[in-house]
C-alpha cells in the first residue's frame, strides 16, 4: 500500500472542525472528540494520501450554520464531508435508522460525482456500521468498524431500569440495531474495542465468532492534555491559556466559599449510568471529605433545564435536589457550561494545580478516555474497577479503583490520595509519564495503518486472483441490454453471441455491463449460467423493480431503490382489486416481488378499464405489456428506465456514454430514456412507433449481433 484514502463514517451527532459540542446531548459524546482527533492523526501519517470525515449534512436555524456546510476544508490532507438525507433538521440517531439507505444512496452518488473513492472505510457505531457494509459492498473495498456501544447490552440496561421491550424498541428501535450490529461482525475486516475486556461483551451476538477483533485504545491528545505544571509555548498560546485558565476559574469558584481547597472533580454527560447522585451522597454524608475539598461536577452544557431531554433533566433536577438536602451551597459546584474542546484540559490542570482528584463512577465504563485525559494532565483518579479502567489503572498507575456502589470505599480512596502528599505526586507523575508512553495517537496510527495495510493487501490479492472485478466505481460508459430475444434468441441460433461475449469480457475497466430483465434474479442467474454469458456489474429485474450489484458469486440488492419504491405503493390493495378481473390470471409466484404484481392477459384489454378499476390507486401504478401475452403492475416509480436512470445518477455515469439494447414493450422506457438505444433487428411490432432520431438506431441484424451493430454505430467499441 502507497498512499491510502481513508473514510471515517459518523453518520450522528453534530461534527465540525472547531467548537465541538460535546455533552449538549446523548449523541455528542466521547465518540464525536475520538473521531474528530482520529481523523485529524491519520491525516498527519505519511502513508495516508487524505481522509474524508464523512457526516449528516444539517440545515437547521438552531444550530451552527456549519453544519450545514457540504464541504468543510481542515488541511490539505482532511475534510469532512456532509452527505444530506433524512432532511433537514437535526435528528437524533434513533430518528435516522429509516434513512440510511438514503445516506448510502446519496453518499455514493457524492464520492463517484466528486472522483473520491476511498481505499478504506472506518464505521463508528451500529447505524454508520449498516452504511459501511452497504459501502463496502457496493465500492468493492474493506472497512473497520468501532461499535462505541452494543445494541443488546443497552438493551439489557434498560430493561433492568424497568423499561419494557415493546418500549426499547420503539425508543431505541432495538432489532433493527442489533441486526445490523450481527452483519458488521461478519462483514467488517476487523473490529476495533478499546481493551480485551470489551471484546466479551461481543459474546452476546451469535455472528462473534466470526469477527476479527483488535485491541487498540483510543489515543489521548498529549499536546493539548500537557502536564499542569508545564507552560504552554509561545505568547499566543500562553496568552490563551491564561484566558482559559481564568475563564475556567470563574465557573468554578463563583458557587464556593471556600476556593482555595482542593477539588473533587467529575466531568461526564448528564445519565442516569454515569452515576454521579453516588459520588454526591458519598460527598454530602461526609463531614471530613467536606472539610477536605469542594466537589466540582460538570454534567453537559445546559442552558434551561425544563428543556432538556427528559432523561438528562432527571439527572440534573436530582443534582439539585441532592444539593439541597445536603446543605451543599458553597462546596459544590455545577457550571452550567464550558468549551468542550479547549477548556477540558484547563479543568484538569485547575484542578491537578489544587491537588485535586478526579473520579469517575460510571456503572460500567466501556473505556475510559477521561481516565487517560486527566492522568496526562497529572490529575490522580479514582475510578470504577467495571470495564476499560481495570485495564487503564494498572498500565498508568495513577489511582485507585473502587466498586461505585460501595460509598465507604469510594471515600476510602478519596481520602487517601487527598492526604497523603507523596500518593498523591507519585499518581500524578506515573499518569503523565505512563499516558503518554502507553495512549498517544501516533502509537495507536501506527498500529492501525499495520492492520489497514494487511487488509487492503488480503482483498487486492482476492481481486487479483479473479478473472474481473470491476465495480461501478470505475465506470465511465454503460451497455444495458435486454436478455431474451435481445441478447440471446434460441429460434435464431445466437447471432452475434460469442463475439460479444469475448468483447464483454476482455472490455475495460471503464466500461460496465448490465443485463436488464422482466423476469426475477433467479431467472437471471440460471440463464448466465447455462449460456454462459458475461458476468454482469449489475441486473435490473423484475421489469425494473430490482437492482442487484455482482459481489463475488452472489448478487446483492440496492436497498436505496428498493426504500425508493416503496414510497407511495400500496401493493396489498392494488392487488386486491385485479385479483378478480376476467381477463387477468395471476402469474406463478416465481413472478412475484414487493414492487411487481405479475399477471397474464387472457383477452382483450384497454389500460383505461384497470384505471378505473384501481380508481385513486391508478395514479400510484405503471402498467408495462410485452409480447401482447404479460401484463406487469409496478410502483409509478419503477420500470427499467427509471431504475437505469437511478444507476447512472448514482454512479455518475453520463447518458452520453450509455448504450441500452431491446426488443420488446417493456423495454420501451429504457430505450426512449436518456442515452444511446439499439433496436434489435427481430424486435416485437410494438417498438415500430419509436420514433427515429441521432440517438436511436435500428439494426439491421438481429440479437447479439444487432446490439454489436449499435455499438460500432455510435463508435463504443
Amino acid at each position: 500500500m502507497e498512499s491510502v484514502r481513508i473514510a471515517l463514517i459518523n453518520i450522528h451527532g453534530l461534527v465540525k472542525s472547531s467548537g465541538l459540542e460535546i455533552g449538549r446531548d446523548a449523541d455528542n459524546g466521547g465518540q464525536t472528540r475520538y473521531v474528530y482527533e482520529l481523523a485529524e492523526y491519520l491525516a498527519r501519517h505519511p502513508k495516508v494520501h487524505h481522509v474524508h470525515l464523512i457526516t449528516r449534512l444539517i440545515d437547521d436555524p438552531q444550530l451552527d450554520p456549519s453544519y450545514s456546510l457540504p464541504v468543510e476544508i481542515i488541511n490539505d490532507k482532511l475534510d469532512i464531508r456532509r452527505i444530506s438525507f433524512a432532511g433537514k433538521r437535526y435528528r437524533m440517531k434513533e430518528e435516522l435508522w429509516g434513512h440510511l439507505d438514503e445516506f448510502v444512496a446519496n453518499t455514493i452518488k457524492y464520492l463517484k460525482a466528486h472522483n473520491i473513492i476511498p481505499h478504506w472505510i472506518h464505521s463508528h457505531y451500529a447505524d454508520a456500521g449498516y452504511a459501511a457494509c452497504e459501502l463496502a459492498a457496493l465500492l468493492k473495498i474493506p472497512f473497520a468498524h468501532t461499535g462505541h456501544s452494543l445494541g443488546i447490552a443497552k438493551k439489557k440496561k434498560v430493561g433492568l431500569m424497568g423499561m419494557t421491550d415493546e418500549e426499547g424498541e420503539r425508543k431505541f428501535k432495538f432489532s433493527t440495531r442489533i441486526r445490523a450490529e450481527e452483519r458488521v461482525l461478519q462483514a467488517a475486516s476487523f473490529i476495533v474495542t478499546s481493551t480485551k475486556q470489551e471484546i466479551e461483551t461481543y459474546r452476546l451476538y451469535q455472528s462473534h465468532d466470526q469477527a476479527d477483533f483488535k485491541v487498540l485504545a483510543p489515543g489521548v491528545d498529549t499536546e493539548k492534555f500537557i502536564p499542569y505544571y508545564q507552560v504552554t509555548s509561545g505568547g499566543d498560546n500562553l496568552e490563551e491559556e491564561n484566558q482559559r485558565k481564568y475563564w475556567v476559574g470563574e465557573y468554578i469558584e463563583k458557587f464556593l466559599s471556600q476556593p482555595h481547597k482542593p477539588c473533587i472533580l467529575a466531568l461526564s454527560r448528564p445519565d442516569r449510568r454515569k452515576n454521579l447522585h453516588t459520588l454526591i451522597d458519598v460527598f454530602g454524608k461526609d463531614k471530613e471529605l467536606q472539610s477536605l475539598a469542594n466537589l466540582v461536577i460538570f454534567a453537559g452544557i445546559r442552558k434551561d433545564i425544563e428543556k432538556m431531554p427528559e432523561s438528562e433533566r432527571e439527572v440534573l433536577v436530582q443534582i439539585l435536589l441532592q444539593m439541597d438536602k445536603y446543605d451543599l451551597y458553597g462546596k459544590l459546584a455545577i457550571p452550567k457550561k464550558h468549551d468542550v474542546e479547549n477548556e477540558v484540559a484547563t479543568i484538569y490542570r485547575y484542578c491537578a494545580e489544587k491537588r485535586g482528584v478526579f473520579v469517575n463512577l460510571t456503572l460500567h465504563e466501556n473505556f475510559g478516555l477521561t481516565l487517560i485525559e486527566s492522568a496526562s494532565c497529572g490529575l490522580p483518579v479514582v475510578s470504577t474497577s467495571n470495564g476499560g479502567p481495570s485495564e487503564i489503572i494498572p498500565m498508568c498507575k495513577n489511582g485507585i479503583l473502587v466498586d461505585p456502589l460501595d460509598a465507604q470505599e469510594i471515600k476510602s480512596a478519596i481520602v487517601k490520595i487527598l492526604t497523603d502528599e507523596q500518593l498523591w505526586r507519585r499518581y500524578s507523575d506515573s499518569g503523565i509519564i505512563n499516558a503518554q508512553k502507553h495512549y498517544g495517537w501516533e502509537e495507536h496510527i501506527s498500529h492501525y495503518i499495520e492492520w489497514v495495510e494487511k487488509a487492503i493487501n488480503k482483498l487486492e490479492n482476492a481481486k487479483n486472483a479473479s478473472v474481473r472485478d470491476l465495480g461501478l466505481k470505475s465506470a465511465q460508459k454503460l451497455l444495458v441490454t435486454d436478455i431474451d430475444g435481445t441478447l440471446i434468441s434460441e429460434e435464431l441460433g445466437h447471432p452475434g453471441l460469442t463475439e460479444l461475449r469475448r468483447i464483454m469480457e476482455s472490455r475495460s475497466a471503464n466500461f460496465a455491463l448490465a443485463y436488464a430483465s422482466g423476469g426475477s434474479i433467479k431467472l437471471v442467474e440460471e440463464v448466465i449460467k447455462e449460456h454462459e454469458l458475461p458476468q454482469p456489474d449489475f441486473i435490473i429485474s423484475a421489469v425494473g423493480s430490482q437492482i442487484y450489484y455482482k459481489r463475488g458469486d452472489a448478487y446483492l440488492i440496492d436497498k436505496g431503490w428498493s426504500g425508493y419504491l416503496d414510497r407511495k405503493w400500496n401493493r396489498q390493495e392494488v392487488k386486491k382489486r385485479l385479483d378478480h378481473i376476467h381477463f387477468l390470471e395471476l402469474q406463478e409466484q416465481e413472478g412475484q416481488n414487493p414492487h411487481k404484481i405479475s399477471y397474464y392477459l387472457k383477452g382483450l384489454w384497454k389500460p383505461d378499464q384497470i384505471d378505473t378499476i384501481l380508481g385513486k390507486y391508478s395514479s400510484q401504478v405503471t402498467i408495462i405489456m410485452s409480447h401482447d401475452r404479460y401484463l406487469d403492475i409496478l410502483p409509478r416509480r419503477a420500470s427499467k428506465g427509471k431504475a437505469l436512470r437511478y444507476i447512472c445518477n448514482k454512479w455518475s455515469i453520463p447518458y452520453k456514454y450509455l448504450y441500452t439494447a431491446g426488443d420488446s414493450g417493456n423495454d420501451y422506457d429504457m430505450l426512449v430514456g436518456s442515452g444511446n438505444a439499439i433496436v434489435v433487428g427481430n424486435a416485437a411490432p410494438e417498438l415500430k412507433d419509436l420514433k427515429d432520431g441521432k440517438n436511436l438506431f435500428r439494426a439491421s441484424d438481429q440479437a447479439a449481433a444487432g446490439i454489436l451493430e449499435g455499438l460500432r454505430h455510435f463508435r463504443a467499441i
